[in-house]
């Protein structure tokens, strides 16, 4: 997906750089460029089963929290 900024009149080219880098960030480009540099190992399936007894005990504590507020 190429990215393109034309000059309007008399503009100088600082701000015709940014307004090409707003466009850039706007589309997200940089983003997935970073994401895809590194390569990322999938979980495995005991790493996903201790982040998921992670997350019941967080939520198990969220509303323990949330009951007792009301009181």
């Amino acid at each position: 997906m190429a990215i393109h900024a034309h000059r309007k009149g008399e503009e100088s080219n600082d701000s015709l750089f940014q307004r090409w880098k707003k466009q850039v960030q706007h589309t997200g480009l940089l983003r997935t460029l970073r994401d895809r540099s590194v390569f990322h190992h999938k979980p495995t399936k005991r790493i996903i089963r201790l982040h998921a007894l992670k997350r019941e005990e967080f939520r198990a504590q969220n509303r323990k929290k949330q009951f007792y507020s009301n009181m």
